[in-house]
């Protein structure tokens, strides 16, 4: 069997690169590069009726749009479907007509990187590689972990220390061999890619390799189709790293390249005040036309209670800003005090009980509507849960009554 990746081509630089281009950013401008497919061949096996008639309600049915080529490397756990809930009581508090939520609490590791993690150690296995790492504040090295004791694959993690204990117990749960870091996710990260770049480790640290774009692109085939294969007007999509707004863009290009929507949504990027590099970014660009090679993105000292999009230098920014702009979208910067109080307005409103990187997108579209900025936001408009509020009970613990 084959798949349909063609090559890959740099976000920044546009350089392009074959198919079995080895590194995992381009070795010109340093940036990250994105998969190229055959949309012409892929139109030949897939269409919105063969997605009808297809059984299997989990985001295989997707395979022709995923870089590897044999099912059989896939982890053998059920990423099924998600649900989309209509969120009426935001319809009535914020003004707007139409609001999904978009809950990726029930994926097997509890978030959504495991769409990434499925994809992405899939393409692993097919590679040959039997150890796998990733650096991570939770989310990621969880859903990491999960996919590597499916598959039988060692696993390591890098996880700075802050990170919450249920992440950390559930990392030693799977069996991944878990490397607390002295200091914050970005010196995680670095050393997690020092050590595999010597090691010769398979890393599928966020923003480095391109295949988590990949499989985070699922949400958008998700949600499109969970519409009736209509298209949203906007999607809110929490952000810290940059890879999961990426990942949305890169599902919804994928489906206008097939000629199965005919425009892109608006992407809303959601911070936290306390970690608002990419918004500090766009700011900054403002209404000035930039070309991807000068996008220069901001980095701070992020301290937000929301840790899984607590960043200091986004390593997917590039894409991240491109995402926002490019669509026409937004960027939403929102108090981490918002954050935790909208975790008890989504749970007692929908009953989805998700951490607080979970719900920032929900606080993002709030503080909209709080001073009246909802005029030129698209519907229907869909807030992405990415990540179980069991992994983080302290956040609500701690809250003040």
């Amino acid at each position: 069997m084959s798949n349909f990746l063609t090559g890959f081509k740099c976000l920044s630089c546009y350089k392009e690169y074959e198919k079995d281009y080895a590194a995992y950013i381009c070795d010109s401008c340093g940036n990250n590069i994105d998969a190229v497919y055959n949309y012409k061949a892929i139109r030949n096996v897939f269409s919105i009726e063969s997605l009808k008639k297809n059984p299997h309600k989990n985001v295989w049915r997707y395979k022709p749009l995923f870089p590897f080529s044999d099912m059989k490397y896939a982890p053998p756990l059920d990423i099924s479907l998600t649900p989309l809930y209509r969120f009426k009581k935001l319809e009535k508090d914020s003004g707007i007509s139409e609001v999904y939520v978009k809950d990726d609490t029930r994926l097997p590791s509890g978030s959504f990187k495991d769409r990434a993690s499925s994809v992405v150690m899939a393409v692993a296995r097919e590679k040959g590689f039997k150890e796998v790492s990733a650096a991570s504040t939770g989310n990621a090295g969880c859903s990491w972990a999960c996919m590597g004791a499916a598959s039988d694959i060692d696993v390591i993690i890098y996880v700075p220390k802050s990170a919450p204990r249920a992440k950390i117990a559930q990392l030693k749960v799977y069996g991944a061999e878990v490397k607390i870091i002295d200091g914050n996710y970005d010196k995680a990260y670095d050393l997690c890619v020092k050590n595999s770049r010597r090691t010769g480790c398979f890393n599928r640290n966020t923003g480095f390799n391109p295949f988590t774009r990949e499989g985070k692109k699922s949400v958008s085939f998700e949600i499109w189709e969970q519409l009736g294969f209509k298209v949203p007007g906007s999607v809110f999509v929490p952000v810290g790293d940059g890879n999961i707004i990426s990942g949305v863009w890169k599902g919804f290009r994928d489906l206008k390249e097939l000629g199965f929507i005919e425009k892109m949504p608006m992407l809303i990027a959601v911070q936290s005040s306390k970690s608002d590099a990419v918004t500090r970014t766009v700011e900054k660009i403002g209404d000035k036309d930039i070309n991807p090679e000068d996008i220069e993105i901001e980095s701070i000292s992020a301290t937000t209670v929301a840790d899984s999009i607590s960043v200091d230098l986004p390593r997917d920014g590039v894409a991240a800003v491109r995402s926002i702009l490019e669509t026409g979208g937004r960027v939403v910067r929102v108090e981490d005090s918002d954050i935790i109080n909208n975790i008890k307005y989504v749970a007692a409103s929908t009953g989805v009980f998700a951490e607080p990187a979970g719900v920032a997108s929900i606080a993002g579209l709030r503080e909209l509507a709080s001073f009246g900025g909802l005029q030129n936001i698209r519907t229907p408009a869909v807030c992405l849960l990415t990540g179980n509020g069991l992994k983080d009970v302290d956040a609500v613990l701690k809250e003040k009554s």
